[in-house]
């Protein structure tokens, strides 16, 4: 058995205020005392697995927002921090936020049609397109409006590249590509890591920012890191915060269209898709008038409710720090009941996000075991509506019940390891905080290594909560099951990450496995656990590193008051 008990190699630093930031690294702290040993047994495979059966059982409808499912599982979770022994996170005295939501679903299933020089191609709903609205309104429609391919719709000063080149849009439909353009130069974007530019968010950000009426993206399975079944389960309820203008201000429709039905278009617009593609991986592109139209009508089902992030807080020991958080994440809510995949309806969300939050639960656990509490306070957080866009997470950022310049760090879990123990820890964005320097020291301690996201094109840095943290300011810390699993093949761990994506990724079949082994899952979970125990006692807050495009908005929330 791995031994994972840390030896004491530096005494800690005199405690100091967020502002009083030294050059270099907090060695004293990377490096400081043992987690006790009371905390590190309470991480174990019997308690993670106790907490999947319960949150991906069919009894909890799949943890769906505004659903029996989601006051199943708000429940379960606020008996779990009672038990532990946790105190209410929320300052009214409750363990909940409530977050506004807007539930949005399409009834009529219509077709899509485009129309060129009376030619008409037809898209079959759900087999050649999906696409919805977040206009709060019962209907929303394209009526013949003008299809532009604005190319991977980017425009990133930065990196000089514009891909709509002063354009006016508004009232089109844009036809996008998924991803950032693959540049040999890896100085401009991220070379094979996608950057926030490539997101689908991003590019239904676009649509609004040029007063868009449609924004359809062209899905690739291998540009938009899964296949084209996982854009299919947007076909149920959709969500979004409650924004002011109803959302109005967004796009009246949303969606993706297969790479088929938009070789289709390009066709019979009398262009080449892969040869227009080619030229938008170009600076010099510029938008492509498609001369043809879009015409679809949406009918909407509307309800608006609050739904929950379930949060507890474990105090800290020092009167002068306890004021001062690390924040411990995960979501817990799935995609519901929707529809049927190999007979079976309710998406379990087993993996994504039952053990997440498992191990969420486990660590706030080994926390409250501790005889002696850290320096600052302990903040555990089960979010909402992560499946939806991050939007318990965003709507944290946007009303945070504890000041983020306060707040030192997010270290956030999605899905853990569930092949067993491995040589190596996946850290998505890694090298971007002094985060790192602290899971480094304790990889070491466990005798493993940190590796790289081994599919940077697929933007997992921004696909999970912590980014909402990132975006604020807060060094946010996002870890995956490492491949080099112990006692099997090398490509072991590989070969299981993909039949994961191809088979049970925001699938009904995403569910506990009988030959899970879950004690790599403990072993990421005391890592996890000690990297927050040491920013709980650190002289001084983790900083991101020099160049990283967050640094700058938390240097500049040090300033506000």
């Amino acid at each position: 058995m791995l031994r994972t008990r840390l030896f004491l190699l530096a005494l800690l630093g005199a405690a100091c205020s967020p502002s009083d930031r030294a050059a270099s690294g907090d060695a004293a702290a990377i490096n400081a005392a043992p987690v006790p040993a009371e905390a590190l047994a309470a991480i174990d495979t019997a308690t993670i697995m106790q907490h999947v059966r319960v949150l991906a059982d069919d009894s909890l409808l799949g943890r769906q927002p505004g659903t029996l499912g989601e006051e199943r599982t708000a429940a379960y979770l606020e008996s779990q921090f009672k038990a532990i022994g946790l105190a209410p996170g929320n300052p009214d005295g409750t363990y909940v936020q409530k977050v506004p939501l807007v539930g949005i679903t399409v009834t009529n299933a219509p077709a899509m049609t485009f129309e060129k020089d009376g030619k008409t191609q037809t898209l079959k709903w759900r087999d050649d397109y999906v696409a919805w609205s977040k206009h709060v309104q019962p209907s929303a429609s394209l009526d013949k409006s003008e299809l532009v391919f604005v190319g991977y719709g980017t425009e990133a000063p930065e990196f000089k590249w514009d891909d709509f080149k002063g354009m006016d849009l508004s009232g089109k439909t844009l036809v996008m590509l998924v991803n950032d353009p693959p540049l040999a130069d890896t100085s401009r974007f991220g070379g094979a890591r996608m950057t926030y530019y490539g997101r689908w968010t991003y590019k239904y950000e676009q649509g609004m920012k040029h007063k868009a009426a449609g924004v359809l993206l062209v899905h690739e399975t291998g540009p938009a890191g899964y296949p084209f079944t996982v854009v299919q389960g947007k076909t149920s309820e959709q969500f979004d915060l409650v924004a002011p203008d109803k959302n109005m201000s967004r796009a009246a429709v949303e969606g993706w269209i297969t790479t088929v039905q938009a070789k289709a278009l390009f066709t019979m617009a009398g262009q080449n898709f892969d040869s227009l593609k080619a030229i938008a991986a170009t600076p010099e592109f510029e938008p492509v008038q498609l001369g043809a139209t879009a015409s679809v009508t949406l009918l909407n089902t509307l309800r608006e409710l609050n739904s929950r992030n379930m949060v507890a807080k474990l105090e800290g020991s020092d009167p002068a720090l306890k004021d001062e958080y690390v924040v411990y994440s995960a979501h817990w809510d799935h995609f519901g009941v929707g529809e049927k995949v190999k007979g079976d309806s309710i998406y379990n969300g087993a993996l994504d996000n039952a053990t997440g939050t498992a191990g969420l639960l486990a660590i706030a656990k080994a926390f409250a075991a501790m005889p002696t509490r850290p320096k600052r306070s302990m903040l555990f957080l089960a979010v909402t509506a992560e499946e939806q866009g991050l939007l318990g997470a965003a709507y944290y950022g946007m009303a945070p019940l504890y000041p983020l310049n306060k707040t030192a760090a997010n270290i956030n879990m999605d899905g853990l390891s569930q092949w067993g123990r491995t040589r190596d820890l996946t850290v998505i964005g890694l090298g971007n905080s002094e985060l790192d320097d602290y899971a480094q020291a304790v990889a070491t301690e466990q005798q493993r290594v940190l590796r790289p996201d081994a599919e940077p094109e697929k933007g997992f840095y921004y696909r999970s909560d912590h980014f909402n943290f990132a975006k604020k300011g807060v060094p946010a810390f996002y870890a995956e099951a490492g491949i080099e699993v112990i006692g099997k093949p090398p490509e072991f761990g590989r070969a299981k990450r993909d039949e994961y994506t191809a088979n049970d990724y925001h699938a009904p079949q995403d569910e506990i496995k009988p030959d899970w082994d879950m004690s790599g899952a403990v072993q990421d979970l005391q890592l996890l656990l000690a990297m927050g125990y040491r920013v709980g006692n650190a002289s001084r807050f983790p900083e991101w590193r020099v160049g990283n495009e967050f640094r700058a908005v938390r240097e500049a929330s040090f300033k506000q008051k």
